[in-house]
């Protein structure tokens, strides 16, 4: 793979479907700028981004538990439709967990909640009563004491408890029209994109019809993912281009109410990136595993592995269209084909199949900075690893990981150019992880994590993005925002809201190719 194609101009239209390759000539070649977009951490009670004042948006789904039984050992609750607690049964309560974050990483003080329905309710750990009143609580919080434990305790089943808001001290009076916190807003301003997988908890999506989708209403935003109508508003509010990633299951119904609410409440100067699913390239996905029996009962191929990449394309446009019936065309749109970036043969079969890349704007990678460690197989092992400086584990991720993360762009880029689309990156970053059982290496785990921490890092981050644009890639999203480090990776560019980016390199080259890319777009 990776030819070109010379023939004479009568022929030039060619697309030889078999090997996925375009033939130079009469491809459009796009306009291309780099620009920074970031995928946001998603919606967990140990989210440590912090991107809400009602810190209840993200609390943990509740949990049944009765006197005398092990924890979460209770009968199975009466939730209504928006997961609120109807009825208790006696001995019973209801329980969850917010902002489970160590070290004080989230602010103390006084916080006001707020609520509908008749009842008690009660917290704990980090929190305790100061005021009472009906529909209204005041608690002192100390977070350096973990997480805040709240419990539904008594509910009146004709009026039962719903609506929980648990206000950070200082917005009580304007939660309602700024649900954002403005460090959160202050921290990516100027990014260009939003990627909306992990607020709308896409990898394994149960969402197939629109009444399933997540709801302002809901009691958390941790089961079903964040509604749609917060994401427009936080693009709304940033000036900034949203990417939205169609739940695999999704019918047409769902895709055509989500591109209408978009297109009613969207900004009309803001971009539409749309893509179907997440990494369904990825056979670790659910999703992956699903397009793969669809596309082989529609004999796109016998093997799943290439049943889902077809289906992927197949179902992609047809997701396109009705965005671009909505539209009325594509100005605003960025339709995109998603591949995985080490395998240029897997982007030409996408982009190939019944002339996807006709009806897209851009392939879609993820060029991590990889350096997958497992206990056996290729390359060094976990116990050798683990041996190793930081300064040595940081000259193999150098001199090994990031050229070879820089090749896998550079092939992109040929396979998108002779299709005539952008290469866009819907995941970029680092990926120093230990995989399998070797994530049970503390000596390991704790060398990652000090390598993500490390001043080079951000140096190896300048190279990385300096790679970006001299080859011609477009917007490139970082994956992670915020997050801690643990022994499942180091993603975020930072690890907690309250970290001073002065000790974070990688947030640091991050903001560096962020404003250089904003001025050359600006000129």
């Amino acid at each position: 793979m990776g030819k070109k194609c010379f023939l004479t101009r009568s022929v030039v239209a060619i697309l030889l479907t078999s090997t996925g390759m375009v033939c130079q000539g009469e491809i459009r070649r796009p306009q291309v700028s780099p620009k920074m977009g970031i995928n946001l951490a998603g919606p967990a009670d140990w989210n440590t981004e912090l991107p809400f004042v009602d810190v209840f948006k993200f609390s943990r789904p509740w949990i049944s538990q009765q006197k005398g039984k092990p924890w979460g050992q209770g009968p199975r609750l009466d939730l209504d439709d928006h997961g609120w607690v109807r009825r208790l049964e006696p001995d019973c309560w209801a329980e969850t967990l917010l902002c489970t974050i160590d070290g004080g990483h989230y602010p103390s003080g006084n916080y006001t909640v707020f609520y509908d329905g008749k009842g008690k309710i009660e917290v704990g750990n980090a929190a305790r009563v100061l005021e009472e009143h009906p529909g209204r609580m005041v608690l002192e919080v100390n977070s350096t004491k973990g997480p805040i434990f709240l419990r539904i305790t008594q509910t009146d089943p004709s009026d039962y408890i719903r609506n929980i808001r648990v206000i950070m001290p200082g917005f009580e009076k304007v939660y309602e029209k700024e649900p954002f916190h403005p460090d959160f807003l202050k921290r990516w301003a100027g990014v260009k994109c939003f990627r909306f997988m992990d607020w709308m908890e896409t990898n394994g999506s149960r969402i197939a019809r629109w009444e399933d989708r997540p709801m302002l209403q809901d009691a958390t935003f941790s089961t079903k993912g964040v509604p749609l109508e917060l994401m427009i508003d936080l693009c709304n509010r940033q000036k900034a281009d949203a990417w939205f990633c169609m739940p695999h299951l999704a019918d047409d119904e769902y895709v055509r109410k989500f591109a209408q609410l978009v297109k009613e409440k969207l900004q009309p100067e803001l971009k539409i990136y749309i893509e179907y699913s997440n990494e369904v390239w990825n056979g670790m996905f659910e999703q992956s595993r699903w397009a793969g029996e669809q596309g082989m009962r529609l004999g796109f191929a016998e093997k799943p592995w290439e049943a889902a990449w077809r289906y992927t394309a197949w179902r992609s446009v047809q997701i396109f269209r009705i965005w671009e019936q909505v539209f009325g065309g594509t100005e605003r749109l960025v339709r995109v084909l998603p591949s995985q970036a080490a395998n240029p043969y897997v982007s030409e079969q996408i982009l190939s199949f019944q002339d996807a890349y006709r009806n897209a704007d851009a392939l879609a990678i993820a060029p991590y900075i990889s350096m997958n460690v497992q206990t056996s197989g290729s390359g060094p092992t976990a116990h050798e690893v683990a041996q190793w400086s930081v300064e040595k584990l940081l000259d193999y991720v150098e001199n090994e990981s990031l050229p070879r993360a820089i090749d896998w762009i550079r092939r992109q880029k040929e396979v998108a150019d002779r299709f005539g689309v952008r290469l866009v990156a819907y995941e970029a970053g680092q990926h120093l992880v230990a995989i399998g059982d070797a994530n049970r290496n503390q000596k390991l785990v704790e060398l990652l994590k000090q390598a993500n921490r490390h001043p080079r890092m951000g140096l190896i981050y300048d190279r990385y993005f300096q790679a970006w644009e001299q080859l011609g890639g477009d917007l490139c999203c970082h994956f992670s925002s915020v997050g801690v480090f643990n022994q499942w990776g180091s993603w975020g560019l930072l690890e907690y809201a309250d970290e001073s980016p002065a000790q974070a390199p990688k947030f640091q080259a991050f903001q560096r190719w962020l404003q250089k890319w904003n001025l050359t777009l600006s000129r």
